[in-house]
C-alpha cells in the first residue's frame, strides 16, 4: 500500500483537561501518514486521481483551532475520523503533539499517535 507523509502541521487550539488550556489554547503540532492507493495519479500525473494533500492540511487547521476537547486523544480521533471520509483514503496515522503541555517542571512534549483504517472503522 503507498502512503503519503505530511508532517510539521501546526495550529493553535484549545483543547486541554485544564479550564485554561481552553480559554488561553497552545499550539499543537500534528504528522500524518495516509494510505492509498497512487498508482492511478502516477500513472496520469493528473490531480484529480489522487487527494489533494493541500486540503487535509486546511482541515486538520480548521479542526484543531475551532473544536474544544478536554483530552487530546479525542482531538486526535476526530481528525483522522473525518479524514477516513475522504475518497482515496484508506488509513490514517496521526502523532498529534501537545508542544507546552502545563505540568510543572516539564518542558518536554507529551504526544497522542493512533492508526485507523476503513476497515476497523
Amino acid at each position: 500500500m503507498d502512503a503519503i507523509k505530511i508532517t510539521g502541521i501546526r495550529a493553535y487550539g484549545y483543547t486541554g483537561a485544564l479550564p485554561e488550556e481552553q480559554v488561553l489554547g497552545q499550539w499543537f503540532e500534528i504528522d500524518l501518514v495516509v494510505w492509498l492507493d497512487i498508482e492511478t495519479a502516477a500513472n496520469s500525473d493528473d490531480l484529480k486521481d489522487t487527494f489533494d494533500y493541500r486540503e487535509t492540511i486546511n482541515l486538520v487547521r480548521q479542526i484543531v483551532q475551532t473544536e474544544k476537547f478536554a483530552l487530546i486523544e479525542k482531538l486526535a480521533t476526530v481528525i483522522v475520523e473525518k479524514l477516513l471520509t475522504f475518497a482515496k483514503i484508506q488509513r490514517v496515522q496521526i502523532d498529534l503533539t501537545k508542544l507546552a503541555a502545563p505540568i510543572p517542571d516539564f518542558g518536554g512534549q507529551v504526544t497522542i499517535s493512533l492508526t485507523r483504517s476503513l476497515d476497523s472503522h
